[in-house]
């Protein structure tokens, strides 16, 4: 049995989601007798895919083509489903992040396989592979088995542990799939990306700011303690549809689904859909004046209180604690 697990890069650099699949699937794998073949897709990515065998990789492949440097739906559906039927791989582990939630359900196509999305556990019983997963926005949880030959599953960024490196590496086959112009649906033309900012889908700590704080002009103390915190800024989807903040900062069932160590939510009442979008975050701190919004039934700590005052003084706390 051979597990594919789908590292994701950007820039020629793993990202954090690639560590995290790679360590799920050699949990998996080690419980099935299984092997683990990490496929990194892009430009020159062999020269960074060999830290992969770190977090469990038994085999790396790397397709490298100058037409891949950046994302194709079309042609990293047919790559990776291509690699996948070589190997004849069982299960194809991908991130849910943007790229493996429009990638995935394509290969799974291509590979006549069943689809369970947005993975929160996974776990090994009578040589079945069990998949945890929300369902109604979060409020159920829903216990599916993958029943077709081939399965493919995304997992929920920041749930499953990347442990730490063993250190070791392993090494990085050349993978060949014959692509042409058809293969590519859509060309990107230009990226354009707002430098030093995090990626709220990935980060460990994020700080949200919701319809209650009036004006995209009082987002500057989200920022702030943000910014003292290492963390991300969030947006409700109000906010968004406000103009407010960006749509890639956008939390919930419309938006991103996050899990972080700690979400701050400022200002925001708690609708079912942002909740779906967030509820599985270990460290929840709500700031809401409202005292019986629903923000506060999921979260761990709350304050009662006015945005305006609390948080400018959370900031001066966090960075007289971390000597800032």
């Amino acid at each position: 049995m051979k597990i594919l697990a789908i590292a994701e890069q950007r820039d020629n650099k793993l990202k954090k989601t690639a560590f995290e699949v790679t360590k799920a699937a050699r949990t998996i794998a080690d419980q099935m007798s299984a092997e683990v073949i990490a496929l990194v897709v892009g430009e020159n990515t062999h020269t960074v895919a060999g830290g992969l065998g770190g977090y469990g990789a038994h085999r790396v492949i790397a397709v490298d083509d100058p037409g891949l440097k950046l994302y194709s739906t079309t042609a990293y559906a047919k790559v990776i489903a291509e690699v996948a039927a070589k190997e004849q791989a069982s299960m194809v582990f991908f991130a849910a992040t943007a790229m493996g939630k429009d990638c995935a359900p394509r290969v799974a196509v291509k590979l006549d396989a069943g689809i369970a999305c947005d993975c929160t556990a996974l776990r090994v019983t009578a040589g079945d592979l069990i998949a945890l997963r929300p369902v109604y926005a979060g409020k159920v949880a829903t216990e599916v088995r993958v029943n077709s030959a081939v399965k493919v599953l995304t997992l929920r960024p920041n749930v499953f542990s990347t442990g730490t490196s063993s250190g070791s590496t392993a090494s990085v086959e050349k993978g060949t799939v014959q692509l042409a112009g058809g293969d590519f649906g859509a060309v990107v033309k230009e990226v354009t990306q707002s430098s030093g900012k995090v990626d709220v889908a990935e980060a460990d700590i994020i700080v949200t700011g919701g319809r209650g704080l009036k004006g995209p002009e009082n987002f500057k103390m989200i920022e702030e303690l943000a910014s003292a915190l290492g963390g991300a800024v969030g947006a409700s989807r109000a906010v968004v549809d406000a103009g407010w903040r960006p749509h890639d900062e956008q939390v919930g069932q419309t938006g991103k689904t996050v899990s972080p160590s700690l979400y701050v939510a400022v200002a925001v009442s708690g609708a079912i859909q942002h909740l779906a979008g967030m509820s599985s975050s270990k460290y929840i701190v709500a700031v809401n004046k409202d005292k019986d919004a629903p923000i506060f039934q999921v979260a761990s700590y709350g304050i009662v209180g006015d945005a305006f005052d609390v948080v400018p003084a959370m900031t001066q706390e966090v960075k007289k604690l971390l000597g800032k």
